[in-house]
Protein backbone atom coordinates (compact mmCIF):
# COMPACT_ATOMS: atom_id res chain seq x y z
CA UNK A 1 0.00 0.00 0.00
CA UNK A 2 1.18 3.17 -1.26
CA UNK A 3 1.76 6.21 1.24
CA UNK A 4 -0.76 9.26 0.47
CA UNK A 5 -0.20 12.51 0.42
CA UNK A 6 -1.53 15.03 2.32
CA UNK A 7 -4.11 15.94 0.05
CA UNK A 8 -4.33 12.45 -0.62
CA UNK A 9 -5.25 11.83 2.72
CA UNK A 10 -7.80 14.32 3.60
CA UNK A 11 -9.99 13.73 0.63
CA UNK A 12 -9.73 9.74 1.57
CA UNK A 13 -11.24 11.24 4.99
CA UNK A 14 -14.28 12.79 2.91
CA UNK A 15 -14.46 9.29 0.97
CA UNK A 16 -14.84 7.50 4.54
CA UNK A 17 -16.66 9.72 5.42
CA UNK A 18 -19.77 9.76 2.76
CA UNK A 19 -18.93 6.45 1.46
CA UNK A 20 -20.71 6.18 -2.04
CA UNK A 21 -20.65 9.59 -3.80
CA UNK A 22 -19.45 11.84 -6.52
CA UNK A 23 -16.63 14.81 -5.92
CA UNK A 24 -19.35 17.34 -5.20
CA UNK A 25 -20.69 15.14 -2.38
CA UNK A 26 -16.67 14.52 -0.70
CA UNK A 27 -16.57 18.55 -1.40
CA UNK A 28 -19.53 19.39 0.81
CA UNK A 29 -17.74 17.27 3.81
CA UNK A 30 -14.22 18.41 3.54
CA UNK A 31 -13.09 21.74 5.80
CA UNK A 32 -10.55 23.98 3.59
CA UNK A 33 -12.06 22.36 0.34
CA UNK A 34 -9.57 22.32 -2.55
CA UNK A 35 -11.28 23.08 -6.08
CA UNK A 36 -13.20 21.22 -7.68
CA UNK A 37 -10.71 20.69 -10.28
CA UNK A 38 -8.11 19.82 -8.12
CA UNK A 39 -10.35 17.45 -5.60
CA UNK A 40 -11.38 15.28 -9.04
CA UNK A 41 -7.80 15.19 -9.92
CA UNK A 42 -6.88 13.78 -6.83
CA UNK A 43 -9.79 11.52 -6.69
CA UNK A 44 -8.53 9.60 -10.32
CA UNK A 45 -4.96 9.76 -8.54
CA UNK A 46 -6.27 7.56 -5.65
CA UNK A 47 -8.28 5.33 -8.06
CA UNK A 48 -5.18 4.74 -10.14
CA UNK A 49 -3.37 3.32 -6.47
CA UNK A 50 -6.48 1.38 -5.68
CA UNK A 51 -7.54 3.23 -3.10
CA UNK A 52 -11.28 3.95 -4.54
CA UNK A 53 -12.91 2.85 -7.47
CA UNK A 54 -15.14 4.26 -9.58
CA UNK A 55 -18.35 3.38 -11.63
CA UNK A 56 -19.96 6.37 -14.00
CA UNK A 57 -24.08 6.41 -13.09
CA UNK A 58 -25.44 8.45 -15.96
CA UNK A 59 -22.69 11.37 -16.51
CA UNK A 60 -21.41 11.17 -13.28
CA UNK A 61 -18.45 9.08 -11.99
CA UNK A 62 -19.39 7.92 -8.42
CA UNK A 63 -16.49 6.38 -6.20
CA UNK A 64 -16.34 4.37 -3.60
CA UNK A 65 -13.68 3.13 -0.91
CA UNK A 66 -11.67 0.26 -1.92
CA UNK A 67 -9.67 0.63 1.40
CA UNK A 68 -10.60 0.98 4.39
CA UNK A 69 -9.87 3.60 6.98
CA UNK A 70 -9.10 0.84 9.28
CA UNK A 71 -6.95 -1.10 6.71
CA UNK A 72 -5.09 2.47 6.02
CA UNK A 73 -4.36 3.73 9.84
CA UNK A 74 -3.29 -0.12 10.49
CA UNK A 75 -0.54 -0.02 7.64
CA UNK A 76 0.36 3.43 8.29
CA UNK A 77 1.23 3.47 11.81
CA UNK A 78 2.62 0.33 11.96
CA UNK A 79 5.40 1.72 9.87
CA UNK A 80 5.84 4.78 11.87
CA UNK A 81 6.25 2.43 14.89
CA UNK A 82 8.78 0.19 13.07
CA UNK A 83 10.76 3.14 11.48
CA UNK A 84 10.78 5.79 14.08
CA UNK A 85 10.46 3.91 17.32
CA UNK A 86 12.29 0.24 16.59
CA UNK A 87 9.45 -1.51 16.42
CA UNK A 88 8.46 -0.68 19.81
CA UNK A 89 5.09 0.98 20.65
CA UNK A 90 6.77 1.34 24.21
CA UNK A 91 8.96 4.33 22.57
CA UNK A 92 5.62 5.31 20.73
CA UNK A 93 4.29 6.44 23.92
CA UNK A 94 7.53 7.46 25.85
CA UNK A 95 7.76 9.52 22.71
CA UNK A 96 4.39 11.17 23.27
CA UNK A 97 5.31 11.29 27.45
CA UNK A 98 8.23 13.25 27.03
CA UNK A 99 6.65 15.77 24.66
CA UNK A 100 3.84 16.24 26.83
CA UNK A 101 1.25 15.09 24.19
CA UNK A 102 0.23 12.72 27.00
CA UNK A 103 -1.14 13.52 30.32
CA UNK A 104 -1.41 11.17 33.04
CA UNK A 105 -4.69 10.57 32.66
CA UNK A 106 -4.69 9.84 29.20
CA UNK A 107 -1.60 7.13 30.19
CA UNK A 108 -4.04 5.60 33.18
CA UNK A 109 -7.07 5.28 30.53
CA UNK A 110 -4.59 4.00 28.19
CA UNK A 111 -3.58 1.59 31.42
CA UNK A 112 -7.22 0.71 32.08
CA UNK A 113 -7.84 -0.09 28.14
CA UNK A 114 -5.47 -2.63 27.71
CA UNK A 115 -6.17 -4.49 31.47
CA UNK A 116 -9.79 -4.68 30.38
CA UNK A 117 -8.55 -6.14 26.69
CA UNK A 118 -10.28 -3.16 24.73
CA UNK A 119 -7.33 -2.32 22.87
Amino acid sequence: MEKLSPAEEQAMRAIWQVGEGNVKSFLDNMNGAPPYTTLASTIRNLEKKGYVESKLVGNVYMYTPAVSEEEYKKTFMNGVVKNYFDNSYKELVNFFVEQKKLSPKELKDILDMIEKGKT
